[in-house]
């Protein structure tokens, strides 16, 4: 297997984890500013990579270890000594807002590194809309309008899911205008 490297890509980064973890009886879904990066083409660039699991610190150390991560300094997180990117594993389940997501829901992407176990785009503008509403982080508006311009969502499961939250229902016509600019 290819080392990690400074040339590594954050896609390359994720798949090699992804299934890395699978290999090992772990399922993890990343999510978060990393999924982001992957379904806006770069568009933002996340600094870490979030695979939300139910496993344990130990299990996931032992797995991501084979790849030359070791736990950093706080413990919670991962490095690696050839790139920059951190590896975090919160715990699940998986939910946006009070909409929660099975790990067994979540298919695997096919990337040009091999399969990565990936929220959909459309569960990407979710996730970064619920922190937008819930932890009132506004760059999260503008990620899930990266997201929504280069990619295909679902926009009806979109609409319900923000009636779901009771939040406005004009913000769907709004982040569609935005990641039309």
């Amino acid at each position: 297997m290819k080392p990690i490297t400074r040339e590594t890509t954050l896609e390359e980064l994720a798949a090699r984890i992804s299934q890395t973890l699978e290999a090992a009886g772990i399922t993890a879904t990343l999510s978060g500013g990393s999924a982001v990066s992957i379904y806006a083409m770069n568009e933002y660039e996340s600094d870490d990579l979030d695979f939300v699991t139910s496993h344990g610190q130990t299990a996931l150390r032992d797995a991501i270890s084979t790849l030359g991560f070791v736990p950093s300094v706080n413990r919670r997180q991962f490095e690696h000594p050839e790139i920059d990117w951190l590896v975090e594993f919160p715990p699940g389940p998986l939910a946006f807002g009070d909409m929660l997501v099975g790990q067994e829901d979540v298919s695997m992407l096919e990337t040009r590194f091999g399969p990565l176990r990936v929220i959909s785009p459309t569960l990407s503008v979710l996730d970064r809309l619920a922190a937008y509403y819930y932890y009132n982080d506004n760059q999260c508006w503008d990620q899930a309008a990266m997201v929504a311009r280069h990619q295909t969502l679902d926009w009806d499961a979109i609409r319900a899911w923000i009636a779901r939250e009771g939040q406005p229902a004009e913000d769907v016509d709004r982040l569609r205008e935005r990641a039309q600019s």
